[in-house]
């Protein structure tokens, strides 16, 4: 007998549902919230409003597009965290709600680890063990994986997140929310004309924060001398920025593979859409022997079929949640 997951992920401003059908993702559907982008970054109470309105909506159309009905689930998978507290709270209070109605089994996924088994979520999946560096606007990390429920972290950021660093300096260039994308669209048609320092920290951590003071030092400097400067120089900057945050990431990743000697290679989360980081993988890969894994666009954002990729695998364990299970905007890994 086939088993069915709803999925649901709710942990910042994109509502998601999906269907699992013995693991492969047969629905997935995002609403993307729009609302925030004139304040230049998601405001929580607005996040968790716009999530009570389009919850219902995503899920049935999760459901429609799979072509089952809610008598086919098998359970319901959730995001329980890390997050947004309010935007949580809605998706795991329907989760709950639905599944005590159904009768059927509740599990609660780690939104990174999620994030990790996306590549799971279609094919070819990566050989155990692997490597995944997962960079999104409020984590970034290095995973070693085991198997799809043993994951420990060799390294993460010790203060922000590279994807944070993209959008912060996007503000700071006048660029629209969010600014990653932006960035990484204008630095194809720039040059890396501006040197700034490369965050070096011991081990495999990461740090973005002293990187971005510097780029702020140095806009306002150059601001100074001309006015005009972001507005003459703005690929440039894009291209500069871009390139020494992906210095940053790319030297962690390769002494990981070196302390390790793990070749099979990942990477995850909003970020892993960059084009700029996917090409400095490839021919790094190329260059190192490593087989390297990137997910397809749709599985690299905040979605809910990587959210039932991770739940059909803790299904298969039997590990499932009770009524009682509650949001938790800072679970630890």
């Amino acid at each position: 007998m086939s088993i069915y997951i709803l999925s649901i992920e709710s942990s910042c401003d994109d509502t998601s549902a999906a269907i699992i059908k013995d693991g492969e993702v047969l629905s997935n559907v995002v609403s993307v919230q729009t609302a925030h982008a004139e304040y230049g970054g998601v405001v929580p109470e607005l996040a968790s409003r716009e999530h009570q309105m389009h919850i219902i909506p995503v899920v049935d159309a999760a459901l429609k597009k799979a072509e089952i009905s809610t008598s086919d689930l098998s359970a319901i998978a959730f995001t329980r965290g890390p997050g947004l507290l309010g935007s949580l709270i809605v998706g795991v209070t329907f989760a709950k709600s639905m599944a005590l109605s159904l009768d059927i089994p509740l599990i609660d996924v780690h939104h990174m680890h999620a994030h990790v088994l996306a590549h799971f979520s279609e094919l070819p999946h990566p050989k155990f063990p692997f490597l995944c560096l997962t960079v999104s606007g409020g984590h970034t990390q290095i995973i070693r994986v085991g198997d799809p429920l043993n994951m420990s972290i060799l390294g993460q950021t010790l203060d922000d997140a590279a994807g944070e660093a993209f959008d912060k300096t996007g503000k700071m260039l006048g660029l629209p929310y969010p600014a990653g994308p932006q960035i990484d669209k204008l630095a194809k048609l720039g040059e890396h004309k501006f040197q700034f320092p490369v965050p070096e920290m011991k081990e495999l951590n990461f740090s973005f924060s002293g990187l971005k003071t510097s780029i702020l030092y140095f806009l306002r400097d150059q601001m100074k001398k001309d006015p005009d400067f972001i507005k003459n120089e703005v690929n440039n900057i894009c291209t500069s920025v871009q390139n020494t945050i992906i210095e940053s990431l790319m030297r962690k990743v390769i002494k990981a593979s070196v302390d390790t000697g793990i070749t099979e290679i990942a990477i995850a989360g909003g970020v892993s859409a960059n084009s700029g980081l996917r090409d400095r993988l490839i021919a790094e890969s190329e260059s190192r022997g490593w087989n390297y894994h990137i997910p397809s666009f749709e599985f690299c954002r905040d979605n809910a079929g990587m959210i039932g990729t991770a739940g059909y695998y803790k299904y298969l364990k039997g590990e499932f949640c009770g009524q009682d299970i509650t949001a938790e905007p800072r679970m630890v890994f």
